[in-house]
């Protein structure tokens, strides 16, 4: 319980006034050395000065930061428990040196300890009639003054705890008595389980694997078999990429060359491969370079850009597309360094801005790179396999007649040329299950990406090819091409 507002200013006033009377300030103290300067040989050692109300010996005394405050919490508590300290004064005969019985005051050797607030005890509601009847009222707080600890107060939790026991043994008893019930039997006359082991959680329904009738010819079920993968969303990721190709209608990019004066299907190829050596100096995602091209096209379909600021807009493109899909993305100065120094910071943030404009902020488009891991999975091919579908992929970005296909038919075309470069066989049910797509489908675009491959690109076209001809990426660059596609 707080202290009243009048006791709190009552101390206040009494302790400043007691520490201010006889007390003399630095100032005072100056002035009167500089009038008087007494001589040292005549000055008299002053004693020391005690103050004029001196705490009592009995009682110990703490420095506190609010000292008023805390004097005026502890006095009012002091008279709170002093009645209840009178009232409880027990006196035991202690002899004295002539014989005689001397009543002495216990409580006065006794610390006196702070007053805790006495817990209120919550009714227990009954449930039955067997249960016992708990009294909702406080329990009183006793004195133990012989006890071990010198403590003027116990708890009353004690009393509690022994009654909060003897009310979860009832209860649990009335709980067995309510559980017993006599087993139900079947027409068989065998006992029937109870009704809380038929019952079929959440969790079990969630875990359940599904039993699926596929068509015929197809060799697996890829998602039943990774349906308790949470790292493949087996349940729902036939939804996601239906929902991926609903998407790409809202993204098209014509045929813009025409309208672009000043730039050339060279130019754009020429762009393309020094995004794919900034992607690899700065160790960038696949995604995050599919991306930044699909960002630099849908650009030029809606915007007339010149031969100058054509950098600027590649720059700028994996700008965004590395915080769209990079976990630590380079800094603005790294995108000003690999472009020269030909473009100030200002110059690169508005052609960011212009760019997320144009998309309508929505930088959510279907990327083929997507497609093409999620059919290589289905397919279980090896991962040569996929990187060599990977290294068709992404060297058909510096293509401009490639930029008209849809993304899920690039990466069901890359995959098929992929295995049958490698012997693999062909268009196999299962991927024509997984990607929706049947060999009619894709069987343009497949002898499309193997033309693209037979072209002799110059010098300054040979990223990519130097990419995957590295042993990481198992040199499938190096593998022979196939002159005709018996597809």
């Amino acid at each position: 319980m707080a202290p009243p507002k009048v006791l709190l200013g009552q101390n206040r006033q009494n302790g400043t006034a007691t520490l201010r009377k006889g007390i003399t300030t630095r100032s005072q103290n100056s002035l009167l050395n500089n009038v008087l300067k007494p001589s040292n040989a005549g000055r008299e050692t002053r004693a020391k000065r005690k103050a004029e109300v001196s705490p009592s010996k009995e009682k110990t005394h703490k420095r506190y930061a609010f000292a008023n405050i805390t004097n005026a919490i502890t006095t009012s508590l002091g008279a709170q428990i002093h009645p209840l300290k009178k009232a409880n004064v027990q006196t035991k005969p202690v002899e004295n040196n002539n014989g005689l019985e001397k009543p002495v005051d216990v409580t006065s050797k006794v610390a006196l300890a702070k007053a805790k607030p006495v817990p209120r005890i919550k009714p227990i509601l009954k449930k039955d009639d067997k249960t016992e009847i708990v009294n909702s009222k406080i329990v009183n707080s006793r004195l133990s003054v012989g006890s071990e600890d010198n403590s003027l107060y116990v708890s009353a939790l004690e009393d509690v705890n022994d009654s909060m026991k003897k009310t979860r043994r009832s209860n649990n008893k009335i709980d067995e008595i309510t559980n017993e019930k006599p087993t139900e039997t079947d027409e068989k006359g065998e006992p029937t389980p109870p009704v809380s082991e038929t019952k079929v959680t959440a969790a079990s329904l969630v875990n359940a694997i599904p039993v699926k009738q596929l068509p015929e010819g197809i060799q697996w079920d890829f998602d039943v078999e990774n349906w308790l993968d949470p790292y493949q969303v087996s349940h729902y990721v036939m939804d996601i990429f239906e929902y991926l190709k609903e998407r790409e209608r809202l993204f098209p990019i014509g045929d813009y060359m025409d309208r672009q004066v000043c730039l050339s299907q060279w130019m754009r190829a020429l762009l393309v491969d020094w995004m794919v050596e900034v992607q690899e100096s700065f160790e960038l995602n696949h995604e995050t370079l599919y991306l930044a091209v699909k960002l630099v096209d849908l650009y030029l379909t809606k915007m007339t850009v010149g031969k100058e600021t054509l950098q600027l807009l590649g720059a700028a493109s994996l700008f965004i597309a590395s915080k769209f899909d990079e976990r630590i993305p380079p800094m603005v100065e790294d995108f000003l360094y690999i472009c020269d120094g030909a473009y100030t910071q200002r110059e690169l943030i508005k052609m960011e801005m212009n760019v997320l404009k144009v998309v309508n902020f929505d930088l959510g488009i279907p990327l083929s790179y997507r497609f093409l891991r999620r059919y290589a999975r289905c397919a279980k091919v090896s991962m040569p396999t996929l990187t060599l579908a990977r290294y068709i992929l992404e060297h058909s970005l510096m293509d401009y007649s490639m930029i008209r296909f849809s993304d899920s038919k690039m990466a069901a075309a890359a995959l098929l040329l992929a295995l049958l470069m490698k012997d693999l066989g062909g268009w196999n049910p299962t991927l024509e299950y997984y990607s929706s797509y049947k060999l009619d489908d894709i069987r343009d675009i497949c002898n499309l990406l193997n033309k693209s491959l037979h072209k002799k690109h110059k010098e300054t076209l040979k990223t990519v090819h130097s990419k995957y001809s590295h042993k990481i990426f198992f040199e499938v660059a190096k593998l022979p091409l196939k002159e005709t596609l018996d597809i």
